[in-house]
């Protein structure tokens, strides 16, 4: 793998969400940085017809910061492709990539398109997949459109625009049920899609490093009301009706949260005792092979039975990477922490599947 890869950065959200507004940003505000911004447009409304010089007909035009914009009807892999081709060739500079994929679409085809093309993978390196959020209309589009819950589920940040149209109140619903959706990505308000340059890129979202970052609430959440694996969290019970979403925030008796059965579910697995590798290789390749689809995104550290390091993985959909990390500490706690985030996925079987991978 070579150690000068260019980072990407997908950029998601449903239509209205501030795209085009921080799209605006990084393509004219002087941050010294030479960005390759690729739009991947179906006759959506386009930034084009304020900021790009019309009469081009060429597929990629230079920006007065130095950054280029390419338009792209066809296909991602072969765009990247002739970027990095012309990169080495020295006729495009730039030093990072941004993908805006359309309001409508499921990010989860361009997230892969960095895993499953090799020539892809050996030049570009996914960084993070940063998903916006409209504060004002978020609950009914993720009631609507199963693709919104899609671009959420995937995100490794979440930013929150238009919030000064809702109260503090309704913030703070929207707040836990992302959460819930994806308790790994951090949520972030942001004003008009202003969201600090800083805070887009080099997230990491997608290295494979043993850093697992779980939001801290969702795990205290867990923490207070299940001692044991976090089993049932937000899990609801179709066939009885009941659904244990509801009153778990202990602390804010005085806020009742909506309840909104969202498709798209997260789920925390911990244990303390260490796993059979073959044991559990063959249990998650057997996950992947039926619910592939439905995985989103999943991750974790593992403790291995007679390995000295931790095990780190993640995955989108049916591919899944794994490595060797740091070594485990004397004083550390040896623990496994998976994080998966899905549709409909069958939480009791997974949790009881990886119990009897235990060692």
């Amino acid at each position: 793998m070579a150690t000068n890869m260019i980072p990407v950065t997908i950029l998601t959200g449903f239509l209205g969400s501030g795209k085009t507004t921080l799209l605006k940003r990084i393509l004219n505000e002087p941050h010294g940085m030479k960005i390759a911004v690729i739009e991947n447009e179906f006759g959506e409304e386009n930034i084009d017809n304020e900021i790009l010089v019309q009469e081009s007909n060429e597929q990629i035009i230079q920006m007065s910061n130095g950054c280029i914009c390419c338009t792209i009807r066809g296909d991602l892999a072969r765009v990247l492709a002739d970027l990095a081709a012309q990169k080495q060739a020295g006729k495009l500079d730039f030093d990072r990539v941004v993908i805006e994929t359309t309001g409508l679409a499921n990010p989860g085809p361009v997230a892969q398109t960095f895993f499953m093309d090799d020539s892809i993978a050996d030049e570009f390196l996914l960084d993070a997949i940063i998903t916006l959020v409209d504060a004002k209309h978020a609950n009914h589009q993720l009631d609507e459109h199963e693709v919104v819950q899609r671009q959420v589920g995937f995100a490794d940040r979440l930013f929150v625009t238009k919030s000064d149209l809702v109260d503090e109140g309704v913030l703070g619903d929207l707040r836990h049920r992302l959460l819930h959706m994806n308790p790994k990505a951090a949520i972030k308000v942001v004003n008009f899609g202003d969201a600090d340059i800083k805070e887009i890129f080099d997230l990491r979202g997608f290295n494979l490093n043993a850093k697992l970052e779980i939001d801290p609430d969702f795990l205290a959440e867990d923490d207070h009301d299940h001692a044991h694996h976090d089993h049932d969290h937000a899990n609801c019970d179709h066939e009885h009706g009941h659904c244990d979403h509801e009153g778990h925030d202990h602390g804010h008796a005085h806020h009742h949260h909506a309840h909104h059965d969202d498709k798209i579910k997260s789920f925390v697995y911990r244990s303390d005792r260490p796993f059979d590798p073959n044991k559990l290789e063959d249990f998650l390749g057997g996950i992947l092979q039926i619910y592939g689809e439905r995985l989103l995104r999943y991750k974790g550290v593992l403790y291995m039975k007679g390995v000295d390091r931790k095990v780190v993985f993640q995955g989108v959909h049916q591919m899944m990477g794994s490595d060797l990390a740091a070594k485990w500490q004397p004083a550390e706690k040896k623990t496994n922490k998976m994080v998966f985030i899905g549709i409909e996925l069958p939480q009791d079987l997974i949790t009881d599947g990886l119990d009897g991978c235990l060692a």
